[in-house]
């Protein structure tokens, strides 16, 4: 008996939910004060730059130190990374907590950008399960379902968030964090595998895939430039429907949370295309163009009934080429190299959504929720340029 055949291996499809069960629950907590702007902007009576900034701390933590994760998961696998994140992310939550319960607002800031430090392990080891796990005629569909852990997570925070700190207050809502922080540890300690590494790729034949070919810098690009709209609709529907339109706390998260759904089923779509063209940039470009479409036409209807329609699009657009450019970085880099470039990736797209909260509130507070939306469709114009024509040399 061969060892391959005396070693059972893992269903893929066990691997790809025990990474999406780190992804949606690093997500939901690290959305989770970026949900609580509402409350503390028209409740607490913070500006929108000081709630914005407190909405941006996870992703600063994030932001520092996703290559590093990518280097980890590289040299030690995806099943120590996954959970020494997820206890990572429990002891920021506590510390999160403590803040909340102390009316700490420096502390309660702190401990959220600790959730952001350990969320980045999901982002690169999870990635790397799919790839690793999944036949590439499978893997665009695969990356797609992986990618709707951040809808999923968003909706799920949406669901909970503002209507549980509008009847009780903000340190329940983190103790609801560290609940979940703790049992998705448990659940992915006990079930992730670590996938085969197999002899070097045609990757890792030319060495450091940055080397003498500029596609992969082209997609970091082009993918930081098309979170920024998708960071503004994250950030500011809540405050939007609430404000602009008069919607109560609840009802404003139940169409955020059925909004994310919609924008995980887009993922998954979009992951499904690329598979059947077999090419992950094509429709990246075609996305990128309805992204400004849809903000274009945000900007132009903001006032009127129909603009809500339009923002429940633009969620679903504006995050659908994310799991198109994760597939195209990880074909390109090849295993050996994919946690590096899941991080470079990551910090690109981190480091202009930490700057969406303040700067766009800022915007918004001095000209307006259209000029914001208008604002935000040039992005994704420019990064129609910049994304690759093909993934292969």
């Amino acid at each position: 008996m061969t060892r391959r055949a005396a070693t059972r291996e893992p269903s893929p499809w066990l691997m790809l939910a025990a990474g999406m069960v780190a992804q949606v629950t690093a997500t939901a907590i690290v959305s989770t004060p970026l949900l609580l702007i509402p409350y503390l902007h028209l409740d607490q009576g913070l500006s929108l730059l000081a709630s914005g900034s407190l909405a941006a701390a996870p992703a600063v933590g994030t932001l520092l130190t996703l290559v590093a994760w990518g280097a980890i998961v590289d040299h030690v696998g995806e099943r120590i990374s996954l959970t020494a994140g997820l206890l990572l992310l429990v002891l920021g939550s506590a510390l999160a907590l403590a803040g909340a319960r102390g009316d700490d607002t420096l502390l309660l800031a702190s401990g959220f950008a600790v959730c952001g430090v350990a969320a980045g392990s999901s982002n690169s080891a999870s990635g790397r399960l799919v790839v690793g796990w999944f036949p590439a005629h499978r893997r665009g569909l695969a990356m797609g379902i992986r990618q709707t852990g951040l809808p999923l997570g968003v909706g799920l925070a949406a669901l909970v968030v503002p209507a549980w700190v509008d009847t009780r207050d903000v340190a329940s809502v983190v103790a609801l964090c560290v609940g979940l922080a703790a049992a998705a540890t448990a659940f992915v300690g006990l079930t992730v595998v670590d996938p085969p590494r197999g002899p070097a790729g045609h990757a890792e034949a030319f060495g450091n895939p940055y080397r003498g070919d500029t596609r992969l810098v082209r997609i970091h690009a082009a993918s930081a430039l098309l979170v920024i709209p998708q960071y503004v609709v994250w950030s500011f529907m809540l405050l939007w429907l609430i404000e602009r339109h008069g919607w109560s706390a609840g009802a404003a998260g139940a169409l955020y949370a059925a909004a994310q759904g919609l924008g995980a089923a887009g993922r998954i779509g979009v992951g499904w295309w690329s598979d059947r063209v077999g090419d992950r940039l094509g429709p990246m470009r075609q996305v990128a163009m309805g992204a400004t479409a849809v903000m274009l036409a945000l900007a132009l209807l903001d006032e009127t009934p129909v603009a809500i329609a339009v923002m429940v699009v633009a969620t679903a657009v504006t995050v659908a080429d994310n799991g198109l450019a994760f597939t195209a970085v990880a074909e390109i880099a090849g295993p050996r190299w994919s946690g590096r470039a899941f991080g470079l990736q990551n910090t690109g797209q981190y480091l202009t959504a930490a700057a969406v909260p303040p700067v766009v509130g800022a915007l918004i507070q001095h000209a307006g929720y259209g000029w914001a939306f208008a604002a935000a469709a040039i992005f994704p114009l420019v990064a129609v340029g910049l994304v690759p024509v093909a993934t292969r040399r």
